[in-house]
């Protein structure tokens, strides 16, 4: 195995500079960056992680909580922040909330005793009042995720939900659709909320009546997908269209339908959020509203690489827009007009 004496010679450095350039420390000129980088990675040098950390009083890596690891959307999460922290050299530590509030809160104080130097935490749950008291308890720096917030004493990185329901719920009504049935997303979650109120504010909005039977809270799976659109059925409303708040529960409404012998999109119409790559592969396709999650990953994540590398007292508040992508399993009520 090469050690760092082995570095050097082959560079034509000391230890100082390699050292420097492995500290990303801004007084080595970019040239010689470059080359103690290429003899590292020529020879397999494995730098003693453990060495830095106590020279310059970081752990060199940085924590993520997400609330569950099971699907494709939060694989991306994840899969774009370990990249990011790979390419920064710090490692990324994973630890589950388990989709609570308290998970979320025992999960950054659990990761914040490994010494990680920055986290970023996926919140559903937690109140803005409850994040900046959790902040408050721990000295490293937290980044949220999935929120739009206003404290100060944290960044956030969040999604506007209620521009991405309205996007949904505009495209149906748009298509002539009148009797929409909605599958929430959890009604204890801030997302769940923002997207019912959305649907409900744009049934307001065109004039159509809300009906209770209409709306059925589901969990973000397929198979809540499946059962919410079963409820629907056997309440015998004549809707036209689901607007399921995620696409798990979109595509699991659409087999439900199939089993009934309920035509997509000739009887009901079905459109999720997220565009989760299996949504462009299901039978019927899957119209949905589309998520920057890799721009708002990545956003976070460098913030958060920067606040662990101390790279002054940073905070920013970000949210990003959805955009329509409208697929197979969305048409036009039958004689209804669409403005181009």
């Amino acid at each position: 195995m090469a050690t760092i004496n082995d570095v050097c010679k082959a560079a034509g450095v000391s230890k100082a500079t390699v050292s420097r350039v492995l500290n990303n420390s801004p007084q080595v000129k970019e040239v010689t960056r470059n080359a103690v980088l290429s003899v590292m990675k020529e020879l397999g040098y494995q730098p003693n992680t453990l060495a830095q950390a106590l020279a310059t009083n970081t752990s060199n890596s940085i924590g993520l909580v997400l609330p569950e690891f099971r699907s494709s959307y939060f694989g991306s999460v994840l899969h774009h922040a370990g990249q990011a922290a790979l390419q920064a050299g710090k490692k990324l530590l994973v630890i589950r909330s388990k989709n609570s509030a308290e998970g979320e809160r025992e999960s950054v104080e659990t990761i914040a005793n490994q010494r990680c130097d920055a986290i970023l935490l996926y919140s559903r749950h937690l109140s803005e009042s409850e994040l900046v008291e959790l902040q408050q308890k721990i000295a490293q720096p937290l980044v949220i995720l999935n929120r739009q917030l206003k404290a100060e004493s944290l960044s956030s990185f969040g999604l506007k939900q209620t521009q991405l329901a309205t996007l949904a719920m505009e495209h149906l009504i748009q298509l002539g659709h009148k009797n929409i049935a909605c599958i929430t997303s959890p009604i204890n979650s801030e997302t769940g909320r923002l997207r019912l109120e959305a649907y409900k504010n744009q049934l307001s909005v065109a004039g159509i009546s809300e009906k209770k039977n209409w709306i059925v809270e589901g969990d973000n799976t397929l198979e809540g997908g499946y059962k919410g659109a079963q409820i629907l059925l056997q309440t015998g409303e004549k809707f036209t269209a689901i607007f399921a708040c995620n696409d798990d529960m979109a595509i699991g409404a659409i087999r439900a339908l199939h089993d009934h012998g309920v035509r997509v999109p000739q009887d009901v119409s079905v459109i999720g959020i997220d565009n989760e790559p299996a949504a462009a592969y299901a039978i019927p396709s899957l119209s949905t509203v589309s998520l920057p999650i890799i721009r708002l990953t990545q956003d976070a994540t460098a913030l958060a690489l920067a606040l662990a590398n101390k790279q002054g007292n940073l905070t920013s508040h970000q949210a990003y827009d959805g955009e329509l992508v409208a697929r197979e399993s969305t048409q036009a009520i039958a004689g209804c007009i669409i403005d181009e």
